[in-house]
């Protein structure tokens, strides 16, 4: 295999909504691939690699990739393989990843003004120049964590929006069509909401095994009451290295770190505690693993995405080898997703799929949630499975479940409609106006009428202050835990040795048929 030669790899997650574009499917097209619009970092390839790979291939499509950037007058600075391994150790039967990126030279080449690197340009000519689909590269994505009205990148125009992020609390109206009236305050849009019930009660630690766990991969989670130390473990680590994102810069923490000046909560402020509390709602007796992947934007990168995955699938891994070791997980929750550009080509999420199928393997239930773009076009993670139909090359198994989760609305009569659909949308789930747990933020915008009488301070609901402690949101990012949580409770106590995949599997089909069916 090539050695590339060694440079120093920045990786902020954040950066990605800088970086990120919008494919144009017209552009540098090549004869049998139909491609889609998706957002992706310009800059930037992954190329799939393995031990036991044929160094012959992988060289070549290397060399590809190197001569098409060299015609555009880029260049191809790939990381080298012991870094990728410092991040994320190869897991047994699991293909790893190199992050190649793409420069422009300090000296223009050919005496041409240098221009902006644009990775699918080079992908295509390189699919062209050597009449293959370069099975082992790939753009990198950018994953979105999706409450309704939040991810720019799934739509035709995906930055037709001044601020597509700012639509934290929207304005005040009668209404608006179709998904967006989901946007609407007392219409499913975040707002504070009164709790009066008691806090889910928790039974006592099991006489044999141990509690289930629900592993949560999102923006973190915060303080709250009902999700205290000793059920919520905030901070992993693998090999004494922290899994997840540690500094300052924390969603469930400050509420407005884009934007402070106006006066709005951040997009996903909130979103990994409001999960969280659907998992204790659902499954009381569960504990639950928070990773912070994302910061408040929502956006991640899809390496970082993949490296997380990876690490939690190695600390699951080696719980399940010796107990004593890793941490254990018998439930993931992905709440996020992306939109793959050649869908119908079974060369995509290659990494992806692999890291979950090892999860699966190992017996834990990987629950997705559909998305909230109100099309049927397949999302991931959640469309890995091989559903009624599909092309994407997945044979079924035996191994634990991949359920994919859409919103239904409090009727649980119909389908949210901001809830995306389809064959791979394995079941649907409460997911518009619900209520569960938020940090104590508070926002920038005031009650709209305040009238003080006898000393009492009186003023209509203020509608981004969240000291209360609960909120009412929607979603599929929360039909998803819901769904987790269910399988958690169902799975009840745990061997010390885990899962095996008959209970998961019946654990799974029993919440599912549980769930209401969607009817007129």
């Amino acid at each position: 295999m090539e050695q590339p030669r060694g440079w120093s790899w920045q990786d902020r997650a954040e950066g990605s909504i800088r970086r990120g574009t919008a494919l144009d499917p017209n552009v540098e097209p090549v004869e049998g691939v139909r491609a889609f619009p998706t957002a992706y970092l310009p800059e930037r390839l992954l190329i799939t690699f393995d031990r036991d790979d044929d160094h012959e291939a992988y060289d070549g499509e290397v060399k590809a990739l190197r001569d098409a950037a060299a015609s555009f007058g880029w260049e191809l600075d790939i990381e080298s393989e012991a870094t990728r391994l410092n991040a994320a150790p190869l897991l047994p039967g699991v293909p790893g990843f190199l992050r190649a990126r793409l420069l422009t030279p300090d000296e223009a080449v050919r005496g041409e003004s240098p221009v902006a690197p644009d990775a699918w340009r080079v992908l295509q000519r390189a699919r062209r120049s050597t009449r293959s689909t370069m099975p082992r590269t790939s753009l990198e994505h950018v994953v979105s964590i999706d409450p309704v009205g939040l991810n720019p990148f799934s739509r035709t125009n995906p930055f037709s929006r001044t601020n597509p992020f700012s639509r934290t609390n929207p304005v005040r109206g009668g209404g608006s069509g179709g998904s967006d009236d989901y946007l609407e305050p007392g219409r499913g849009a975040r707002q504070p909401v009164t709790w009066v019930g008691p806090a889910p009660q928790r039974g006592p630690a099991p006489k044999r095994g141990r509690r289930p766990v629900v592993a949560v991969l999102d923006t973190g989670c915060g303080v709250h009451d009902w999700l205290p130390d000793d059920i919520v473990t905030r901070q992993v680590e693998l090999d004494g290295v922290p899994i997840g994102l540690t500094d300052d810069a924390d969603p469930e923490r400050y509420p407005d770190l884009y934007g402070q000046l106006d006066g709005e909560i951040d997009a996903v402020a909130g979103h990994g505690t409001f999960i969280a509390g659907i998992i204790r709602q659902a499954a009381p007796d569960a504990d639950i693993l928070s990773v912070r992947m994302a910061g408040a934007l929502g956006v991640i990168d899809e390496s970082t995405f993949l490296t997380t995955v990876a690490q939690v699938v190695e600390l699951l891994r080696r719980h399940r080898a010796d107990p004593s070791t890793g941490h254990p997980i018998d439930v993931l929750n992905l709440s996020l997703g992306y939109y793959h550009e050649t869908p119908e080509d079974g060369l995509f999420s290659t990494t992806l799929t692999a890291l979950l199928a090892k999860a699966r393997e190992l017996g834990c239930v990987v629950v997705c949630s559909a998305g909230n773009d109100a099309i049927d076009r397949p999302s991931f993670p959640a469309s890995l499975w091989p559903w009624p139909g599909a092309d994407n090359g997945i044979v079924p198994d035996k191994d634990a479940p991949l359920v994919s989760v859409g919103a239904l609305n409090p009727s649980a009569r119909s389908v949210a409609l901001f809830s995306n659909v389809g064959p791979w949308v394995r079941v649907y789930a409460p997911g518009a106006a619900v209520v569960s747990t938020s940090p104590g933020f508070v926002g920038g915008e005031q009650a709209s009428t305040r009238a003080d009488v006898d000393g009492l301070h009186r003023e209509t609901i203020d509608p981004d202050d969240y000291r209360g402690g609960f909120a009412i949101w929607s979603g599929t990012s929360f039909a998803a835990p819901y769904v987790a949580g269910r399988i958690a409770a169902q799975l009840g106590a745990v061997p010390p040795d885990g899962v095996t995949m008959k209970a998961a599997a019946t654990a799974v089909d029993a919440v599912l048929k549980g769930l209401p069916a969607p009817r007129d």
